[in-house]
């Protein structure tokens, strides 16, 4: 109920493709079935490939794809195999379904989670891979039945293909599998690590049949390290600003008086010895503050320099790590005091209780702030282009966020030419005077499409342009056809 209230809410709202990345998930998935050169060197090499698949059955339909309910209904619907796989590993730790309740609570009332739970994004869809890898680890400890380490295993590939925070688990739960194992140690831990480390040898042999580069995803001209740019932040070689950073970006995903039980919990959680899960939810956080110091991963938050929206649903792993952590509190209680536990659920909730306004979760907050003039530019260039397209005319773009404007028209990717499309796309940016036959054009500054045309002796003319603050200027060109008011 509570996913299906937010995905509604996110749905009326229109709240659905704030995210540039959701936008650019939603596109990439539907090129796929819908492009120039369908198949499967649509995935490309950035973005990992599993929330793309489980789009997939859903964005065929041109009114899910426009919308983003294509992205909704997957994720969503891993919101809930999330939660119940939460509780599961609650109940087994904790040995109370009490406090399997009250830390599932904690977790599924927080609206960041919900808002990430009702669009298409990764966060959400990752966190059912390590919270089902960790539901394995405990029950193969229980049971030592192997098929725990194959469902470990394959847990470990959906996370590992969802997000790049998954590779980084892996050595961890190979060394939580040995540590489980009751003999064997050392050959545990060499399968577990061997087999598990396939999904990102996949992913590393995908890039470089792509690109040439087998880490494209990560030196490449559309990766993360490319986009920043060797630009410094705060945080960059700075363990104790990155420390800040991510614990500044967690206290407003998880809100102050979830992080304050949680942190009462974990020292229950030391009391009673049932450190491992919490240990194993902790990784993603420290992930995450290596990430900020060592590799090119920037946070920023409005209240520290440089006072800005800049991954701050990151913080979003320490909302389960805290919620986790508050069962402990409930299953450290007398049993006669459990019967009051529904208090801390609502304790936990009091930030947003007290403050209900969307404009205080800082995810949608990001989501809103970051794309007020991407958001524009894409309405007004849908408008321009549903007015004036016609079908068979084609359309040179840059790929990227461009791509919004066509899913917002509803205008078939098989109509565009963009730099996924391969030999046609290479030919045509290298010499658009003699391959540029697409009537139409977008570009946007410093991009492919403007530096090509620039190059080119192609006959366009620019027929619009937009330009938002803080935006790069988005121009589009009709070639060779009168303009059609």
């Amino acid at each position: 109920m509570l996913v299906s209230a937010a995905a509604v809410f996110c749905y009326r709202h229109g709240y659905i493709l704030y995210y540039g990345d959701a936008q650019s998930h939603i596109d990439i998935t539907r090129s796929i079935i819908d492009s120039r050169t369908p198949g499967y060197d649509q995935i490309g090499t950035v973005w990992l490939p599993v929330l793309h698949l489980l789009c997939l059955p859903f964005v065929a339909n041109d009114t899910l794809w426009s919308t983003g309910l294509a992205g909704t209904v997957p994720v969503a619907a891993c919101f809930v195999v999330a939660g119940l796989i939460f509780y599961l590993i609650a109940k087994e730790v904790y040995g109370t379904l009490i406090a399997a309740v009250v830390a599932t609570a904690c977790l599924a009332l927080n609206p960041n989670v919900l808002y990430l739970a009702a669009i298409p994004m990764t966060e959400i869809v990752f966190f059912a891979g390590i919270l089902m890898l960790l539901f394995a680890l405990l029950r193969f400890h229980v049971t030592q039945q192997l098929r725990f380490i194959a469902l470990g295993i394959a847990a470990s590939w959906i996370a590992s293909l969802t997000r790049y925070d998954g590779w980084f688990l892996i050595p961890f739960a190979a060394l939580f599998c040995a540590a489980f194992a009751a003999r064997k140690k050392a050959a545990v831990f060499v399968v577990f690590a061997a087999v598990a480390s396939l999904a990102p040898l996949y992913w590393v042999a995908h890039n470089w049949w792509e690109r040439g580069n087998a880490f494209d995803f990560y030196n490449g001209p559309e990766s993360a390290q490319a986009i920043q740019g060797g630009l410094p932040y705060p945080g960059r070689g700075n363990w104790l600003l990155s420390i800040a950073y991510y614990s500044a970006a967690g206290e407003l995903c998880a809100g102050p008086a979830l992080l304050l039980a949680g942190a009462v919990g974990v020292v229950y959680s030391i009391k009673m010895k049932k450190m491992a899960a919490l240990m194993f939810l902790a990784l993603t956080p420290m992930f995450y503050m290596w990430s900020v110091h060592s590799a090119g991963t920037p946070i920023f938050v409005p209240f520290l320099p440089p006072y800005s929206y800049y991954n701050t649903r990151y913080g979003i792993a320490m909302v389960v790590f805290a919620a986790f952590a508050v069962g402990a509190i409930v299953a450290s209680m007398p049993r006669e005091l459990r019967k009051f536990a529904p208090v801390l659920i609502v304790f936990c909730a009091s930030p947003w209780l007290l403050r209900p306004s969307q404009e205080h979760w800082i995810c949608w907050k990001e989501s809103q702030v970051n794309s007020d003039g991407r958001r524009a530019w894409i309405a007004s260039g849908a408008a321009y282009f549903g007015a004036r397209y016609q079908k068979g005319e084609g359309i040179l773009v840059p790929m990227g966020d461009v791509m919004g404007i066509f899913c917002r028209a509803r205008i078939p990717l098989a109509e565009v030419l963009h730099r996924e499309n391969g030999p046609e796309w290479m030919a045509t940016i290298a010499r658009p005077d003699l391959w540029h036959r697409d009537a139409w054009a977008v570009s946007q500054e410093g991009d492919p499409v403007s530096e090509g045309l620039s190059r080119g002796q192609a006959t366009y003319q620019a027929v619009e342009v937009s330009r938002e603050p803080h935006e790069r200027g988005v121009t589009i060109y009709n070639r060779d056809l009168p303009i059609r008011r």
